[in-house]
C-alpha cells in the first residue's frame, strides 16, 4: 500500500491528471489519493520553483543578448497575462496546465516567486480536491 501512495505522490509532482486517476486504478480511499496528490503537486511546485530560477540563471550566463525588437506582445499567454496578472497565472494556470508550466512562464515574465508560489500552491489543492471529488462520484457511477 505504501507504494501505491509514493506512486500517486510521485506522479503527482509532474502531473496531477495522472496521479488521480492511477490512485482510483490501485483502489484507495479518496482521502488518501486527495493527501498524497496534494503533497505530490505541492512538491512538485517548490521543484519547479527551485529550478526554474537556477535554469534561467544557467541561460543568462551563456545566452548572448538579442536586440530589442519594439513589436508588440501578441498570443493567448500574453492576453491571459494581461487581463488576470499573477493570480491567473498561478491559480488558472494551475489550474488548466499544471503547476510546473505555470512556475517556468511566471519565471519567464519575471513574476514575483513568492507570490506565484501561494496562488499555484492554492490551485494546487482546488484541483486535486476537485478531480478527486470527480473521480470518487464517478466511480461510484460505474
Amino acid at each position: 500500500m505504501t507504494l501505491k501512495i509514493v506512486t500517486v505522490a510521485a506522479l503527482a509532482t509532474f502531473e496531477v491528471y495522472a496521479a488521480i486517476p492511477a490512485g482510483f486504478a490501485f483502489e484507495l480511499s479518496p482521502w488518501i489519493i486527495f493527501l498524497a496528490s496534494v503533497t505530490g503537486g505541492l512538491v512538485g511546485v517548490y521543484v519547479a520553483a527551485f529550478l526554474g530560477d537556477k535554469i534561467k540563471k544557467f541561460i543568462a550566463r551563456y545566452r548572448k543578448p538579442k536586440p530589442k525588437e519594439e513589436k508588440p506582445p501578441t498570443g493567448l499567454i500574453y492576453r491571459i497575462w494581461d487581463k488576470y496578472g499573477t493570480i491567473g497565472l498561478g491559480f488558472i494556470g494551475t489550474m488548466t496546465v499544471g503547476a510546473p508550466v505555470s512556475i517556468g512562464v511566471g519565471v519567464g515574465f519575471n513574476v514575483p516567486l513568492k507570490k506565484l508560489l501561494v496562488w499555484c500552491c492554492l490551485g494546487v489543492v482546488v484541483r486535486c480536491a476537485l478531480f478527486t471529488t470527480l473521480g470518487h462520484y464517478g466511480m461510484k457511477l460505474l
